[in-house]
């Protein structure tokens, strides 16, 4: 008995000594100081930490010496410069002009310290960096008070602390407002706490996890299933920073075609070709300007892609351009599923070529969705993303202009494809499981890199359901099968929100919902936030009531319309925040945490789906039921829209809403630039750009940018570019920059809350006029009985000057 129990504990000691299920690197045993970074050897690990900028310290630890460095996200070599580094007994010590990294040797833990040593992130002591099996996690301490925002398309509230996340891209058709995961991956986030902020991009394709104090008080953490921990580092001192290094890292939008920040109109699904017209026809004739009609599965033959059905759409190209005679540009949805019939070219095409995705036994797999039992193209590979760049040529010579990139999650009936299914990964085989995240990714990039080839001087649109971070190079995102209901919308508010400040600038959500039906006061509600946000697309799905804005009744048409023709007037703002987008990464649509991050107020609940539309126009969305709610001003003075009334910020307010109106104010010291009504883009706007400008206590810059909005045209400076600088007193518009000549010969100063009668232009005094401005028209008296709905407007101050090639210094 005494023998027996000896060898027990023996073999528990062994068992205990060599299969800990929890692995961590240990202490430094080797450390190796180049240029730029540093190299450890540990215990039971490895560890590079590379400088890749002054702002970004990129973290890589393996079980083995990491290997390969290569990545679907990140596009951006380091930048060369000196940190200096240095080491003792204890700990190894990066420096740069922005942030102090400490390395500790035993154990092995990674600190990141402001140059005046605060704590801005650091390992969990005890915890650090550790693999249960093949799984790798890093415990980050959580800060006192600490919140943490973005990681892209996720549902919940703003601020994410209490929560846990999983990426696992995901067709989740009517999600719930608390469903998680949904369609894309962007395992980016932002930590805010003791007036600072900071980033962390995990660049880990696998499945993986986010706990942010979810069911524990000590730590926050991030972890995927396989892989290396690979994550980056940013500080700045403020979140536009972080987003700007980010998108340094991942990529920036291309600036899109004009037209696909129309209104675009959508149902599952417009056929036949007659309904198109329609559609097309009434929306001129209600005069509701708009530039894209989008068609869904029903064009093709079967759902067979690369086809069309020809009782339905017996000439497409036919079609395509007698819609472009009136304005409308076309957009057709893609699936990645090839259907398995002999015959059907795609199929033969794409077997002939060895394409599709495969079992690790050489057997293509086979998935169910829309046609049938299909074989999926693997866009990790060049030859799957050459092939698919040739077949959508077809598209081409159809006249469509833009591809909707859907089911890419990849979506197949029964939501689980076998992990033993491999792809091509740049010529580096690799799992489902390590491959699912990157597939939509990679399908846009095909996408967009075929619509160059075919069209190398046309702006392609592309849209995508599903993506992984770095997606903005190459797509707009919208979000998905919504559903007709209050909370969906302003879910969708907070969504599009996370995208911006995960470095996706151009999204949407389907306004009005996708599954269900949305009441009047619903889809008028949704329509007016929908003129704020950076894709505008109305959609329904199938065996739902029709939902064009006259689907409603005459009331909602006219809100509606109120609110597309705003967008329409406003698209010379909009088209210089999807330049300032290409150029820094901003978003269009900003959470208030985006400037007024370390503000409470804008976390609060009640206040979190407030957003600004551009630097400058502050949107309050709410649900279309509320007769009254608060509403938040952040720091400033603020303009209501409507009829300059003033509100001081820092404050909160009842508001009164009307069904009429959505609230939105305008920031003091704003530059707008607006120009006339137009039904479509291809008309064009008076001769006159109307610059508003709101006065105020701060000084203000805006960048006004033109350019021909189809071409490529603005890379060999086809561009005109223009900064305008308010302080209280003096508006300049500086010498404009470019090749390109404005498109508007005229600028009509609009001055709100100014107070005289004369301003000076480059010396010369010049008279102005007392006049109104108006945004929306008021609404029919549809009553006889009721009350006529007057008129809101501005009291303004007017004066038009020559739009030149020269500074405009105006005293004012």
């Amino acid at each position: 008995m005494v023998f027996r129990m000896i060898v027990f504990l023996l073999t528990a000691c062994s068992f205990a000594a060599t299969a800990q299920p929890v692995r961590t690197p240990g202490k430094v045993t080797a450390v190796a100081i180049g240029a730029q970074d540093v190299k450890l050897t540990t215990q039971l690990g490895y560890a590079y930490i590379t400088a890749y900028s002054p702002a970004v310290i990129r973290v890589r630890i393996d079980k083995q010496p990491p290997g390969k460095d290569f990545s679907y996200a990140v596009i951006a070599e380091p930048v060369a410069f000196k940190p200096r580094i240095s080491q003792n007994d204890d700990a190894v010590t990066m420096e740069t002009d922005s942030l102090t990294v400490r390395i500790t040797k035993n154990p092995f833990t990674v600190r990141f310290l402001t140059p005046g040593g605060k704590v801005i992130n650091t390992d969990e002591p005890g915890l650090g960096t550790s693999w249960i099996g093949e799984e790798v996690t890093t415990y980050k301490t959580m800060q006192e008070g600490e919140r943490f925002i973005g990681l892209g398309e996720k549902t919940g509230n703003l601020d994410r602390k209490g929560n846990a996340y999983t990426n696992w891209n995901t067709d989740a058709y009517g999600y719930t407002t608390g469903q998680d995961p949904i369609y894309a991956t962007i395992p980016f986030y932002i930590g805010v706490h003791h007036g600072m902020n900071y980033g962390i991009f995990f660049d880990n394709t696998w499945r993986s996890n986010f706990n942010f104090g979810a069911s524990n008080n000590r730590f926050s953490s991030f972890s995927a299933a396989g892989g290396e921990m690979n994550y980056y580092f940013i500080y700045h001192t403020d979140v536009a920073g972080i987003i700007r290094s980010y998108t340094g890292l991942t990529g920036r939008i291309h600036l899109p075609p004009l037209w696909s920040l129309g209104y675009q109109q959508n149902r599952y699904s417009y056929y036949p070709d007659t309904e198109v017209y329609r559609i097309a026809q009434t929306l001129r004739e209600k005069q509701i300007p708009a530039d894209g009609i989008t068609l869904d599965i029903h064009y093709m033959d079967a759902y067979k892609l690369f086809t069309w059905n020809k009782t339905r759409f017996p000439d497409p190209a036919g079609m395509n351009a007698k819609l472009g005679k009136m304005g409308f540009k076309t957009t057709v949805i893609v699936d990645p599923g090839i259907k398995v019939e002999k015959g059907y070219h795609a199929y033969e095409n794409g077997l002939q070529s060895d394409i599709f995705i495969k079992y690790s036994d050489g057997q293509p797999y086979t998935g169910q969705v829309w046609p049938g039992w299909c074989h999926f193209p693997d866009f990790t590979g060049a030859r799957g993303r050459e092939w698919w760049k040739k077949e959508i040529a077809a598209y081409s010579r159809a006249g469509v202009s833009g591809l909707w990139n859907d089911m890419n999650e990849i979506a197949t009936w029964g939501q689980t494809m076998p992990n033993n299914v491999l792809f091509n990964f740049e010529g580096n085989p690799v799992t489902h499981s390590q491959a699912h995240n990157v597939y939509g990714l990679q399908m846009i990039r095909a996408s967009y890199e075929g619509s160059r080839e075919i069209a190398p001087d046309k702006r392609p649109f592309i849209l995508t359901r599903a993506g992984y971070a770095g997606l903005q190079r190459y797509s707009a995102i919208w979000t998905g099968d919504n559903r007709a209901e209050e909370d969906h919308m302003l879910l969708g508010v907070r969504l599009l929100n996370s995208l911006g400040l995960s470095g996706v600038p151009f999204s949407g959500m389907d306004i009005g919902g996708f599954t269900g039906n949305p009441t009047p006061s619903l889809y008028a509600r949704w329509m007016q936030i929908g003129a704020f946000i950076p894709y505008c697309r109305s959609h329904t799905g199938i065996n739902t009531k029709s939902a064009e804005p006259w689907a409603f009744g005459e009331e909602v048409l006219e809100i509606c319309r109120n609110y597309i023709n705003l967008r329409y007037r406003l698209l010379p703002y909009l088209y210089a925040n999807f330049y300032e987008a290409s150029q820094s990464g901003l978003p269009i649509m900003r959470t208030l945490a985006l400037t007024d991050t370390h503000d409470p107020k804008v976390y609060d609940p009640r206040f979190q789906n407030q957003f600004c539309f551009g630097p400058s126009i502050l949107v309050a969305p709410f649900e279309s039921r509320e007769n009254y709610a608060p509403m938040y001003f952040p720091k400033g003075s603020w303009y209501n829209l409507y009829d300059d009334s003033r509100e001081e910020g820092g404050k909160e307010k009842m508001l009164s809403l009307s069904f009429h109106q959505l609230p939105v104010y305008v920031k003091e010291s704003s530059i707008i630039p607006m120009q006339s009504l137009i039904q479509n883009t291809t008309e064009k706007p008076s001769d006159t750009l109307f610059l508003h400008v709101y006065k105020g206590s701060v000084k203000n810059e805006f960048v006004y940018y033109e350019d021909d909005g189809e071409t490529y045209d603005y890379e060999k400076g086809g561009f005109y570019k223009r900064t305008i600088r308010y302080e209280p007193g003096q508006l300049t518009l500086d010498k404009p920059s470019g090749k390109r000549a404005s498109k508007f010969r005229h600028i009509q100063l609009v001055l709100h809350g100014f107070d005289q009668e004369k301003m000076t232009v480059n010396g010369r005094e010049m008279s102005l006029q007392q006049s109104t401005t108006a945004f929306i028209q008021p609404i029919s008296r549809f009553d006889p009985q009721g009350e006529a709905n007057p008129e809101i407007n501005c009291h303004v101050l007017k004066a038009t000057v020559a739009n030149g090639d020269e500074t405009v210094e105006i005293r004012l």
